[in-house]
């Protein structure tokens, strides 16, 4: 069953979950017309492969450590780091730790 998306004025517990990450799944926080909030669990040597969003994104690594690659370049994220990333920019993930972030896509409308 899927787990309901966060209603407007709910708080959201997004504290490290620490031995809870081994069993936690990616989760959907809240998605409108305008963006998409995702707690996104990456697990160690897990990579999700190169791909696009088509919205304006930002991570917030939460806690572990990602090695995030670019076209250009790649940089590694640990708890606390926070990066912006424009939209249809290719981008991949590695978790080097287990790792839960917070992800938020800003959806242009004509892009829907």
């Amino acid at each position: 069953m899927a787990q309901p998306h966060a209603k407007p004025g709910e708080i959201v517990d997004l504290r490290p979950l620490g031995r809870r990450l081994a069993d936690t799944k990616t989760t959907a926080l809240i998605k409108t017309e305008h963006f998409e909030a995702i707690r996104l669990v990456v697990r160690a040597d897990t990579e999700i492969p190169p791909h696009e969003v088509a919205g304006n994104m930002m991570l917030h690594c939460l806690e572990g450590h990602i090695l995030l690659s670019l076209a250009r370049s790649s940089v590694e994220l640990s708890a606390g780091d926070w990066l912006y990333l424009e939209g249809g920019e290719i981008h991949a993930l590695k978790g080097v730790k287990d790792s839960s972030l917070l992800l938020t896509i800003l959806f242009d409308k004509q892009a829907i």
